[in-house]
């Protein structure tokens, strides 16, 4: 019955959107373009070239990762057989204030992965509570795995996830592992796919290059409708994104919720200083730590000491996302600041490795992450300004094409295996316009840095008068830069 009435649900949402565009069109006059509409055709269509042709060949490479190049690597990794085995495996997990529910999911899955995959395999829990070791320890003594299996409590101090991975990885340099072993990555939250140790550790063996790999993602969302949606829509995009960006062994992060490493890697000191204490040296801001973004250290150090990084597909995880609001728009907000703020921070620095090193399709990617919040922005400020010097007309043709291409977008996704729904077409708007702006407001503001589940934020020893000049230098430079995007747009348009 529950199945029935939502697949009734997302019939009666579709016929809905559909109402909509047919009544945008309907209310379109015929003779909506004249002499004047010429520059707002120019401009928008310029900046919709740029912006689709990138969406679409990420879509493009994607597709053949996924449906071409990926099985046949796979067959060739399955030939390997015993080969690929590693030495030893570690999953290290890193927990603080997650509910006792979720922790007994995520453990009881790293647990039964342990004894499943076969291999030697040390499970390291990075814990702050008590509770929390009291809780692994019951679970590990109902599942009673056998002599490979050990388990390893690394208690740190509750300063961050940061000194929470590090202290991790320096427990696992104590281990003494060998160049064959490797180090898996994951969240408290994360629940681990049947099967994803196998799936995953043979890649080190097919590419010696690559440092690190990340794995698929769903989510299971502790929130409403609109929240889980929106999560969902990110995992479906970030599918075909990490697909495309595999082709070319550059995946642009290695996802905090799972990702897995040569222990080489993860015992190097220089790795484990990147991770723990990486910091940037701004122009206006200073020298400031990172607080969030340990996925984006570690995947710059990797591209820094010379690795390769690479997507598993096949491999998935399920995350239990906490959003840190009840409203909708707050807990979007938080997040994208969070998000685009690590994305921002690391994205200057990794084009300056070069050209040769990352690849020409990286140095654009990264490049067009730069300037995506202003592109982004673009059509609807010319479509806003056409209307009010020419008529509303303007911005219903404007509403129409995003209507039109959104739904063209979400038809696309499926092809990444997610499911998809009918509010996907309006998120994906949602998140163009608002990120946009969260990625300008965040842009001027990047030693600026909390976490979202628990209240901690970066504190600065700044003296009274570099806190108020670094406040007021920023206020003064966002509302710079957004005046003259819009002035020269009117002037243009």
């Amino acid at each position: 019955m529950h199945r029935f009435q939502t697949v009734l649900m997302q019939c009666a949402g579709w016929l809905l959107y559909m109402s909509l565009l047919m009544l945008i069109a309907l209310a379109l006059p015929s003779d909506i373009f004249d002499s004047e509409s010429k520059h707002f055709i120019f401009l928008v269509g310029a900046v919709g070239i740029w912006r689709y042709s990138m969406g679409a060949t990420h879509f493009i490479r994607g597709m053949i990762f996924l449906y071409g190049v990926y099985p046949y690597l796979r067959n060739k990794v399955r030939k390997l057989g015993d080969d690929a085995a590693p030495s030893h495996v570690y999953l290290m997990v890193t927990s603080f204030r997650i509910d006792a529910l979720t922790t007994a999911q995520v453990y009881s899955s790293v647990i039964r992965e342990a004894i499943n995959c076969g291999y030697p395999t040390t499970v390291v829990c990075s814990l702050v509570e008590k509770c929390d070791e009291l809780l692994v320890k019951s679970l590990w003594a109902k599942y009673n795995p056998p002599e490979h299996v050990t388990l390893d409590f690394v208690r740190i101090a509750g300063t961050g996830k940061r000194d929470g991975l590090a202290f991790g990885f320096r427990a696992i340099s104590r281990m003494m592992p060998d160049q064959h072993a490797v180090v898996a990555v994951i969240d408290g939250d994360t629940v681990l796919g049947d099967g994803i140790v196998r799936k995953t550790v043979p890649w080190f063996k097919l590419y010696p290059n690559v440092g690190g790999l990340t794995t698929n993602e769903f989510c299971e969302v502790r929130g409403g409708y609109i929240m889980s949606e929106w999560h969902k829509l990110r995992f479906a995009q970030r599918h075909i994104n990490m697909c495309s960006m595999a082709l070319s062994k550059r995946v642009l992060t290695m996802t905090g919720r799972m990702s897995m490493f040569r222990a080489s890697v993860v015992t190097n000191p220089e790795f484990i200083a990147d991770v723990e204490s990486d910091s940037l040296m701004h122009w206006r801001l200073g020298r400031f730590k990172f607080l969030t973004g340990d996925d984006k250290s570690s995947w710059f150090s990797l591209m820094r000491l010379g690795y390769d990084t690479f997507y598993v597909p096949d491999a998935a995880i399920n995350t239990v996302e906490h959003p840190p609001e009840k409203s909708f728009l707050k807990a979007s907000r938080k997040l994208m600041y969070r998000w685009y703020g690590n994305n921002l921070r690391q994205n200057s620095r990794a084009l300056g490795l070069g050209l040769k090193r990352l690849g020409p399709f990286t140095s654009l990617v990264l490049f067009d992450q730069r300037v995506s919040m202003w592109t982004s922005l673009l059509g609807l400020t010319v479509a806003v300004i056409a209307s009010l010097k020419f008529g509303m007309a303007y911005l219903l043709v404007y509403l129409l094409w995003i209507g039109i291409t959104r739904l063209i977008l979400t038809i696309m996704l499926l092809c990444s295996g997610h499911k998809v729904g009918p509010a996907y077409p309006v998120i994906l708007y949602y998140n163009q316009i608002v990120g946009a702006m969260m990625k300008i407001y965040v842009f001027f503001r990047l030693d600026k840095q909390s976490w979202t589940r628990q209240p901690t934020a970066l504190k600065r020893d700044l003296a009274s008068f570099q806190q108020w000049f670094n406040t007021w230098s920023s206020r003064t430079m966002t509302f710079s830069a957004a005046s003259i995007f819009v002035a020269v747009l009117f002037m243009v348009v």
